[in-house]
């Protein structure tokens, strides 16, 4: 590996060991074996590293969920494989959603780092879209990413805070699928004309 990806790799350890906030650049340079100079080179800023690192962890923890999900796409039984695997990979994953909310709750303290990780929103819904319905990325239109990629990305955020907060009282997987299969039902039951619904 050269800089670039010694660079990528420490960024990563760092991220999941420290947060954003407390990632220093030469905690980065330290975790990667390489120099100061070489952030700004391969990346102009450690905000722009670190945004990097983060998206690449993301694409990490989604490639251990495309290869061998249970069921047909869109059925609830890769919805609830889905989430099964989220979970079980909880202990991992959870100090990169504790690092992506510092930057969202941190407001405009750093503004580049903030806009580069909204940039990637999309790219994550898509994502989740793939795997949950089984379409290809390529097929997803501009519509499917604000809606449906939008409504998976906030159960899968939700899902996670849940389990940040309280990991004691958070859903199952299998909880998670009822309820995810009770609200849609109540939404498509035939109303009741005489109920004044």
């Amino acid at each position: 590996m050269g800089h670039r990806e010694d660079l990528l790799e420490g960024a990563k350890k760092c991220l999941v060991e420290k947060g954003f906030v407390r990632t220093t650049a030469r905690d980065v340079v330290s975790a990667s074996g390489t120099n100061l100079a070489s952030i700004g080179y391969h990346y102009g800023s450690k905000d722009a590293l670190l945004a990097q690192a983060f998206i690449g962890l993301m694409e990490d923890w989604g490639a251990v969920f495309q290869a061998g999900l249970d069921g047909e796409g869109g059925s609830l039984e890769r919805f609830r494989a889905l989430w099964e695997g989220v979970l079980a990979q909880h202990d991992t994953s959870g100090p990169v959603w504790a690092a992506s909310l510092e930057v969202a709750l941190g407001g405009d303290q750093r503004p580049e780092l903030r806009a580069m990780l909204a940039a990637s929103q999309a790219e994550g819904r898509r994502g989740l879209i793939s795997m949950l319905t089984g379409t290809p990325e390529d097929q997803l239109d501009d519509r499917d990413v604000r809606t449906l990629g939008t409504f998976y990305q906030a159960l899968l955020n939700g899902l996670m805070i849940q389990w940040l907060f309280d990991p004691e009282s958070a859903a199952t997987a299998e909880e998670f699928t009822e309820g995810m299969r009770r609200a849609a039902e109540a939404m498509i039951r035939p109303r009741d004309p005489e109920a004044g619904e």
